[in-house]
């Protein structure tokens, strides 16, 4: 970190702190991390929105806030330069996203998000990719419930197969064994604008449906897609389509890649969802099928909008990783969280990416979580968001 850079105002910034989700952030950074020497403050188009929201969450009456507007590059430009790490929860991203990560890198600011848009990241990669490496900025997206789970739980399995095995599992699955949750409105608007940006560029569509859409240069392998119902052996249960595997699996493929392929250049990974044994399993993996061609039924929510403080906590999520070899070996690896994946859980997991940014050296880049901060966000994962790592045996 050069010197500059650790002196300048602010630690972390979290941009979008009047959004449902960017709300979560700022309260729990006010919150877990008060008296923690982090110098951070709140974002977003509205001080009078920072003010409320401020006193809404209880943080600090001297919490700083800042006025800026991605259609505004200047505020975008100042944002950057005044701190070290800008969390944004600001989407989708397509729309309002391009500015600000323009103004991280060109400062050589650390960035985090929520992104699960991969049309819009493989364009970020092609653009700014190179300059973040030349900047010093690590800009980390999808650092939420896509795709921090997966990407880690394939990455410390595979940590431990080259310890037990002496070399990464070729082949990987990614099964959610549980998981109650929500979608936000964010959530919904995003899928929207994917669909939108389809219509006018076609050109996109073979990055949405590539495991290798953000890994421009490799092709690995044909890869299992998941995309219909069957029944798993060795769970005893059928497994259906997992709405997030088209993101998460071209996450984790990415980290393989600026890793320098430790999973190998043959790695295949899939993800699916399990639900139960027997013809009731089968018919509810079907359904789970079926239900994805419109995972927000006739009224989605609308931005800004979001599950209520109980659904958060009693929300909750469990992801069996299965490293497989070709001589029959195998290793299980368990990812499991407390709270509402993609917003309880979420805020924490962009909360602790940006700490660990501060924390943990790395080169510039346009990245993933795992590829950039690896075991050390696993650690503070464990130790302050209430995600377990382990191994199963």
């Amino acid at each position: 970190m050069t010197s500059d850079k650790r002196d300048r105002t602010y630690d972390i910034v979290v941009y979008g702190a009047t959004g449902y989700t960017g709300r979560l952030v700022a309260e729990y950074l006010a919150h877990h991390h008060a008296g923690s020497g982090i110098k951070w403050a709140m974002a977003g188009r509205s001080k009078t929105k920072l003010e409320e929201v401020r006193d809404l969450i209880g943080a600090p009456a001297d919490t700083p806030l800042i006025e800026a507007n991605s259609d505004d590059p200047a505020s975008m430009a100042a944002l950057a330069q005044s701190t070290r790490v800008v969390l944004t929860t600001v989407g989708p991203y397509q729309l309002y996203g391009e500015p600000l990560v323009k103004a991280c890198v060109e400062a050589g600011t650390d960035y985090a998000d929520l992104c699960g848009e991969p049309g819009w990241m493989r364009e970020m990669i092609d653009k700014y990719h190179a300059a973040a490496q030349a900047s010093g900025a690590r800009i980390a997206f999808s650092a939420g419930f896509d795709s921090i789970p997966f990407d880690l739980g394939v990455l410390m399995l595979q940590k431990e197969a080259v310890a037990r095995f002496g070399k990464p599992a070729p082949r990987v699955k990614g099964r959610v064994r549980a998981m109650q949750g929500t979608f936000s409105g964010g959530t919904a608007a995003s899928l929207t604008e994917t669909m939108k940006a389809v219509a006018r560029n076609p050109k996109l569509i073979p990055i949405l449906q590539s495991p290798f859409g953000l890994t421009p240069g490799f092709e690995g392998p044909r890869q299992p897609l998941g995309l219909v119902p069957e029944y798993e052996e060795s769970e005893g249960k059928w497994a259906a389509p997992f709405i997030m595997a088209t993101i998460n699996t071209k996450n984790v493929h990415r980290t393989n890649l600026l890793l320098g392929h430790p999973y190998g250049e043959d790695f295949r990974y899939d993800e699916m969802m399990l639900t139960s044994a027997g013809e009731l399993g089968k018919k509810a993996a079907h359904a789970v099928g079926e239900m994805l061609k419109n995972p927000f039924g006739a009224k989605p929510p609308k931005p800004g909008e979001g599950p209520s403080p109980e659904e958060r906590e009693n929300g909750h999520y469990d992801v069996l990783f299965i490293g497989e070899y070709p001589d029959g070996q195998s290793l299980r690896y368990g990812v499991i969280g407390r709270y509402d994946p993609g917003y309880g859980s979420t805020s924490r997991m962009l909360s602790e990416t940006g700490i660990a940014l501060l924390e943990c050296p790395a080169d510039g880049a346009i990245s993933t979580p795992g590829a950039l901060l690896g075991a050390a966000l696993v650690t503070r994962l464990q130790d302050h968001a209430e995600i377990t790592f382990a191994v199963e045996d």
